[in-house]
């Protein structure tokens, strides 16, 4: 009679850090080296003192430096689902087809609308995991910024540590420029308008989050530029001067003018409307990131507007030539 086999213990390991992975935090380190090992146990093994860098205890915040050794304690990673895994390989089959721009650094997306950057929030799967499912032959890929799920449009994942840490501080310092087209209720008055209205960020008791403008909040400015206007609706294109959550959102609301498609912060009466012309979600679209050259130069990558976006156009009688 066969018995059946035992599942092998896993082994303590001891894994000497790369120079690729120098500077990172050795708490993200270990989100990636133990894969579906949930987040509160990675810290909880770093509090206990279980995780040793160069036989000493460390902080999660610790930055690895290139040559540290890390004992990594024995601990059962779960095994993806059969749902994720399907879940992967169908997000995986969208971003086939989606590359914009690829070289030995970065590889710059077109997210769809309706996938997320990460998994979490009621998602198993994002991009992030989807794309290192499908490139397997990637030993470090991470994300450079983020998408709300609802948006579409240039996403970039950085091959490298260091092409990750050179474009952080070209966020930080203002020198990637993000732009968007939305389609916003009402005639948007031509020409360029600045919006400088600080936002904060606030928690209901549902747990769900929110954005509003407030005096107490975080600086943030948007460009918003008309590109066609109706009397129903206006094209705009946005661009970014600060990067917080829901900004173009929460500003375009702020002036009347919110979002078609914006279950969150727009306005019933016009969401309807836009559904009976065939929107069927958000009309938010990161249509262009300039970026510049780790050598020298500047890099430009456009996302076409999607033609579920278009066709929405064309009901609205709005011209949709972008330049």
């Amino acid at each position: 009679m066969n018995q059946k086999q035992p599942t092998p213990r896993p082994a303590v390991r001891q894994v000497v850090v790369d120079p690729a992975f120098a500077g990172q935090r050795v708490d993200n380190f270990l989100r990636n080296e133990l894969k579906g090992v949930p987040k509160s146990r990675i810290y909880r093994i770093l509090r206990k003192g279980e995780v040793r860098v160069n036989r000493g205890r460390i902080r999660p915040d610790y930055r690895l430096q290139a040559g540290d050794v890390i004992r990594i304690p024995p601990i059962r990673q779960a095994t993806p689902a059969e749902k994720d895994e399907g879940l992967g390989r169908a997000h995986g089959r969208r971003l086939s087809t989606r590359t914009l721009f690829e070289d030995k650094d970065i590889w710059v997306l077109d997210k769809p609308a309706g996938m997320a950057v990460h998994g979490g929030s009621g998602q198993s799967l994002g991009v992030i995991e989807s794309a290192r499912m499908m490139r397997p032959d990637l030993p470090y890929l991470e994300l450079v910024h983020r998408l709300d799920r609802d948006t579409s449009g240039c996403l970039i994942l950085a091959k490298r540590r260091s092409a990750l840490k050179f474009l952080h501080d070209t966020l930080r310092t203002g020198g990637m420029d993000k732009t968007y087209i939305a389609l916003v209720k009402g005639r948007f008055a031509p020409g360029r308008r600045l919006v400088d209205a600080p936002l904060q960020k606030n928690q209901l008791r549902s747990g769900e989050r929110m954005v509003r403008v407030d005096a107490a909040g975080k600086a943030s400015a948007s460009v918003f530029e008309t590109l066609s206007s109706g009397p129903a609706a206006s094209l705009v294109r946005v661009t970014l001067l600060t990067g917080r959550t829901h900004q173009i959102r929460v500003h375009a609301a702020h002036l009347g003018h919110p979002l078609a498609g914006d279950e969150k912060y727009g306005e019933d009466a016009f969401n309807e409307v836009a559904r009976g012309l065939g929107l069927k979600r958000l009309f938010l679209h990161a249509w262009r990131l300039g970026i510049p050259g780790r050598e020298g130069g500047r890099l430009e990558v456009t996302a076409p507007l999607p033609g579920e976006l278009t066709g929405t156009l064309e009901a609205l009688g709005l011209e949709c030539a972008i330049s």
